[in-house]
């Protein structure tokens, strides 16, 4: 028969890369005090990770060894669980954007959830609440312009918005525009000249 510790790891080794590990969901294995109580000792051992409070990851093995998981798995693993929404954060979006050359040090995402920071090994991941006008358009061109603008902020939106006009088709365009009655006034202004000009 197996142990709870190695029910454990069958169960989190059936899982896809980043997915979170909670004790709520090892129920079915065991008394809540046990599971955490295994939980705690994995980690001891090096065997789990833990991120933050009642978050744990199964380290991905490589050829180069053990490594925490992908933070883009993490955060996939994450919205999947919780049903959060999940978004890069604007400076990310501007840079992939081509609006800003600045890189950012640190992952940052906005989320609908609570606001926290979880650890992936030496890397900090940080989710920060975000309203829900900036949440818009989860996994599309349209929501990362959106959240590009907001991070730029008035001063510099109106450039940008000159520069995405050349850069994305006219459809993503129109989808940003559909926004307009989501967005703060300011950006619903800026972001109407992609119709009034193009």
């Amino acid at each position: 028969m197996q142990t709870l510790a190695q029910q454990v790891l069958q169960h989190s080794a059936g899982l896809p890369e980043g997915t979170p590990l909670v004790a709520k969901e090892l129920l079915h294995l065991g008394g809540r005090a046990a599971v955490d109580q295994v939980l705690s000792r994995l980690v001891q051992r090096g065997t789990l990770l833990r991120a933050g409070r009642g978050i744990y990851f199964l380290p991905v093995e490589s050829r180069y060894g053990m490594r925490a998981p992908s933070a883009v798995k993490m955060v996939e693993g994450l919205a999947n669980q919780r049903g959060d929404i999940i978004v890069s954060h604007g400076a990310a979006a501007a840079n992939a954007l081509g609006l800003t050359t600045q890189v950012p040090m640190r992952a940052v995402y906005l989320t609908s959830g609570p606001s926290r920071r979880l650890k992936l090994g030496a890397q900090m991941v940080e989710f920060r609440h975000a309203p829900i006008w900036q949440l818009i358009f989860p996994g599309r061109a349209a929501g990362e312009v959106v959240r590009a603008l907001a991070w730029l902020g008035p001063e510099k939106a109106r450039e940008a918005i000159e520069k995405l006009r050349t850069k994305l088709p006219a459809s993503q365009l129109k989808e940003v525009a559909s926004a307009r009655p989501r967005l703060p006034t300011w950006l619903a202004q800026e972001v109407s000249a992609l119709v009034t000009h193009g």
